[in-house]
């Protein structure tokens, strides 16, 4: 599997934003990949409003969403990001999508929401219910996970032991005292985890730190990308991950029940 991952600095105009997603689509699907993971919130954000996700939040059907589809139909790429769509008056769901040849092959709702480090995502964001289903790109099992999922190794691991192969991660990582080795740490934590392969796009920009980082089952970091715009590539095979799992049989060597969903 050839996998791409872009990332961006998200602007207050959702239009605007829809454009770059659609850009870096097509780059990717130009360079043949297979997967493009793009970051989480992507329909609009501003440094002075937090608030601006959820005040943008858009339905499915509405514009933003239609417009990826549209450039989705033109090929058999598979893109990975998340946006909010709106659930009840002043709230929204931070919503994963997966869209392949036009259509949404999987959703799933973030259920751990960021409150930490004084931020409570859930003042104005439900909380999802349950695990996404894996879904196959280029023959290989990907598990859908949401930034601060990142913290929960109990969610990797119940990907992993459902047969994920590789995990993605589109995340808006904020800046701040120890964030950057956090999330170094926690991607290599989680790989190894798992022993499955980490795609994760971090957003750009003033407030977030970007670094993207493709990570193989052994914890290496095969691609990564700086603070600034990107798009990066790496391969991966579904024989790495067994080649890996021989030799580190975590998953066979567990003494704990699986992880479930309070």
């Amino acid at each position: 599997m050839k996998v791409a991952v872009g990332q961006f600095v998200v602007g207050p105009v959702w239009q605007e934003n829809a454009t770059t997603c659609v850009s870096l689509m097509a780059q990717a699907a130009a360079k043949e990949a297979d997967l493009l993971v793009l970051p989480e919130a992507v329909l609009a954000r501003s440094d002075t409003d937090p608030d601006m996700s959820v005040k943008s939040a858009q339905k499915l059907d509405d514009g933003y969403v239609q417009q990826l589809r549209a450039e989705s139909r033109k090929n058999e790429m598979t893109t990975v990001l998340t946006l909010h769509v709106p659930t009840r008056d002043g709230r929204a769901a931070n919503t994963l999508l997966a869209i392949r040849g036009g259509e949404i092959v999987a959703n799933y709702q973030k259920v751990h929401l960021y409150d930490a480090f004084s931020v409570q995502e859930s003042k104005q964001v439900d909380a999802g219910a349950s695990l996404a289903p894996l879904i196959k790109v280029a023959g290989m099992n990907v598990g859908l996970m949401t930034c601060y999922d990142l913290r929960f190794p109990d969610m990797a691991l119940s990907l992993a032991l459902s047969g994920a192969e590789v995990l993605v991660l589109p995340a808006a990582w904020l800046k701040g005292p120890h964030k950057e080795a956090h999330w170094a740490t926690l991607l290599a934590a989680r790989a190894l985890d798992s022993t499955c392969y980490m795609v994760a796009s971090g957003e750009c920009g003033n407030k977030n730190i970007g670094q993207s980082r493709i990570i193989d089952p052994l914890g290496v970091t095969v691609a990564a990308a700086a603070e600034v715009p990107a798009l990066i590539f790496a391969e991966m095979t579904a024989e790495r991950v067994l080649d890996v799992r021989q030799m580190l049989p975590v998953l066979r060597n567990r003494r704990f029940a699986p992880p479930q969903m309070l």
